[in-house]
Order: C-alpha cells, then structure tokens, then sequence
C-alpha cells in the first residue's frame, strides 16, 4: 500500500492542498498525519475539517504539541507561537477542539510506530536532532521503522544491531529501499513551514510493501499562504519566513 506521510501542516491551506494533490496523483491509497495541524498559520479551522473528513474515511491522525498546546497550556511556546496559539484558538469551534483532545500521541501499526516527536517519550516532545536522539527513539520501540515529524527538516536515520545510527539526508523525489536488516527513524518535513531553507512543501511516500520511502518536496502558493497570516494580524515574521523555508 502507498501511505503518504505529513507533518507539521500549521494551518497553512495552500501547502496541504498542494501535498494532498501530488500524493493523490501519486496513487497514494492511505493517509497519515502525524501532528501540528494548527499553529502559526491562518487557516486552521480549514485544515481540522480535513483531517476530521479523512479520519472519518480511514486516515491516521497524530496529535502534536501545537494541537496539544491549542486545547491546553502553551507554556514553553515561543511568542510568536503563544500568539498564534491564542488566536487559533478564537477559530476552532468545539468540535474541532475535542477532535485536537483526543488524538492520540502515537499509533502502531504493523512494523511501524507514528508519533509526532520520537518514540522514548512522545509527551515530551523531544527533537530527533542528532543520531543520539534518533538511537534514542528506536531503542524505545520495537517497530523497524518509525515516522515522525517535529523538527520541520527531512532527515532519515537507521542502524544495524547495536551500531550508532547513521544520518543519510534524504534527496527529494529519489526512492530510498529501507533494508529489513535496518532500524529506521524517518523524521518528514514540515508541510506548512518549512526550516532547511527550502520553501517548498514537504511530505513523503511510503510504500509498506516494498519498503521504500521517497521524500517530496512541492511547491504551493506561498504569496497567498503568506497574505492571510498578514491579514489575520498574526505576527509578520510567521508570514515572512515561509518565503525562505526558516
């Protein structure tokens, strides 16, 4: 089955429609979201009523520490993200806050574990930063492969037995075999704001049955993305930095 993978989507419309066009045109037959729908863009109540329709016909479904934070306390948030925190909040109706609850934290599904930071401790929402922290989170799981996003930078990372992990950097649209003797942690991009200074989307393909995940990267209209954050008098800097993918 091909599963297409997003992640950090932050309310940003035009990214998410962008990836569900590619991965769709793709053939992808199954859908997961792993986390942060919300936060620092303009259109969060949009993107809720996505990932609720394509829960309702199957879709997998992360929580994130934006989500968390929209229905509880943004403690530990920077600025910009405590005020754009606040104002989603204004957004969402209380169907789309209790469908925020009650996500779940992670899912296994199969050889494969989803969760929006990494697997040791997903409530705490540690960056898969480093081969430490990847190692980390695989030796807290026994899934082979685990997907999760948080660090808005594509990064895959596997091992074999014992041995440290290795960080390979991913090149958009390149099929990568993940060997049945790896572990692997698979840390997708961000769909909505992307850090690695690249602007485009990010998502990624995962076929379960092959074993080979592509990365992707996909360019959506970030001049209207960026007008409405503007518009919704959210901080300029989370409009700017779209434009650089910082």
């Amino acid at each position: 089955m091909l599963i297409a993978i997003f992640a950090d989507i932050h309310a940003n419309r035009e990214a998410l429609d962008a990836c569900l066009a590619h991965a769709r045109n793709a053939q992808a037959e199954r859908f997961v979201f792993l986390g942060d729908l919300v936060g620092y863009g303009a259109d969060p109540a949009y993107v809720v009523d996505i990932a609720m329709e394509m829960q309702a016909r199957g879709a997998l479904v992360i929580k994130g520490n934006h989500d968390e934070a929209t229905v509880g306390d943004a403690n530990g948030m920077n600025v910009y993200a405590r005020i754009a925190l606040e104002w989603t909040r204004e957004e969402l109706s209380q169907t789309h806050k209790d469908f925020l609850t009650h996500l779940p934290l992670s899912f296994e599904e199969g050889e494969v574990l989803y969760v929006h930071s990494e697997a040791s401790r997903p409530a705490s929402w540690i960056y898969v930063m480093s081969a430490p922290d990847a190692d980390r989170s695989m030796d807290a799981t026994e899934q082979r492969v685990t997907f999760c996003g948080h660090v808005h930078r594509p990064q895959l990372y596997h091992r074999v037995g014992n041995k440290p992990s290795v960080l390979f950097q991913p090149t958009p649209g390149m099929a990568i075999p993940l060997a049945r003797s790896h572990k692997w942690q698979a840390v997708l991009g961000s769909v909505g704001q992307p850090r690695d200074d690249i602007a485009s989307a990010a998502y990624a393909l995962y076929d379960d049955v092959r074993g080979v995940i592509t990365f992707h990267r996909v360019a959506y209209d970030i001049e209207r993305a960026a007008r409405k954050i503007k518009a919704a008098g959210l901080p300029q800097i989370l409009s700017a930095r779209l434009f650089i993918g910082r």
